[in-house]
């Protein structure tokens, strides 16, 4: 019976090792392909603030938690099952739904500068008085899970890609890790940041002490430049990111000239400059291939199919 035991405890330690072993991998890879989505989650913060624009502010949490549960239900009950079946069965279709998704980015990206300079503004506005409040809440939230769907696709493509040579088990910890990761820190940021003027305007009139009053205006005059600066630096990553995966996309289908020109400025840029020019030469000369791209997608749709009018 004691040689019983002591087997018994052993093959449970081994588990145990094993799980511990495997919680480090995912935690590892978690890392490592999380740091890869940063642009699309850039985006993602940038956009949803958006989505509670003209509705009541005791209404901008409960919309957000509701964009959240949407948000979980997209990565965890939709996309993560179709990645990990997709990497299991076919591997090699990974890199084109990468560039579809990074097709996607660049139009997007586009289609917001070409609104900056000017041009027709496309998607949804809000005109007039709301005359159905509720109506209006479900049809923005339903939007709003519909576009997290599109982002969300690519942050588990993104992923995916990153662990595609782990095993089964970890490349569905890993998706699973980076979806609840990424859906919490995003939509955590995005209350922070739309109750942010309301915190300022109860600290400007109830404070204490004239520097608290002081700060509360600050953080009520500050919200709408933040907000400006969040849909400026999310633009810029979605073409970053979008034209980066173009880049990589091809190479790895045999098309490598254009990405192994840009690495040939950067490496150049770094050898003069330092590693972060170079960095930022690449990422520049990869925002630049994601415009004119995205701005020839926004040409087709809009001006020869007519979608979107």
């Amino acid at each position: 019976m004691p040689g019983g035991l002591v087997a018994l405890l052993d093959d449970v330690s081994i588990i145990a090792r094993t799980a511990a072993a495997s919680v480090d991998d995912i935690a590892a890879a978690a890392g490592r392909a999380g740091s890869k989505t940063a642009g699309v989650v850039i985006d993602d913060a940038a956009v949803a603030p958006s989505y509670v624009t003209g509705l009541s502010p005791a209404r901008e949490l409960p919309i957000i938690w509701s964009i959240t549960k949407g948000s979980l239900i997209n990565k965890l009950l939709i996309l993560l099952p179709g990645a990990v079946l997709l990497s299991e069965f076919l591997p090699e279709a990974i890199v084109f739904i990468l560039m579809l998704g990074g097709a996607y980015l660049s139009y997007e990206g586009a289609e917001k500068v070409l609104e900056y300079l000017g041009g027709e503004k496309h998607g949804e506005t809000i005109d007039g008085e709301i005359k159905d409040p509720a109506a209006f809440e479900k049809q923005r939230i339903n939007g709003a899970v519909r576009t997290d769907l599109i982002l969300s696709a690519e942050i588990m493509a993104i992923t995916l890609n990153e662990v595609a040579s782990e095993d089964l088990i970890t490349r569905a910890g890993v998706l699973a890790l980076v979806g609840v990761a990424v859906t919490l820190g995003v939509y955590g940021v995005v209350a922070l940041i739309v109750k942010m003027d309301d915190a300022g305007l109860h600290l400007a009139k109830e404070a204490h002490t004239s520097a608290g009053r002081k700060f509360g205006c600050l953080l009520v005059q500050a919200m709408p430049h933040l907000l400006v600066a969040l849909s400026v630096i999310g633009t810029i990553a979605m073409l970053w990111v979008g034209g980066g995966i173009i880049l990589h996309g091809l190479a790895d289908i045999g098309i490598a000239g254009p990405e192994h020109w840009i690495e040939g400025i950067e490496h150049g840029v770094s050898a003069i400059a330092g590693g972060a020019l170079g960095w930022l030469s690449f990422a520049g000369l990869s925002a630049i291939l994601a415009l004119v791209l995205g701005s020839i997608f926004v040409v087709l749709l809009h001006k020869v199919l007519r979608l979107g009018h």
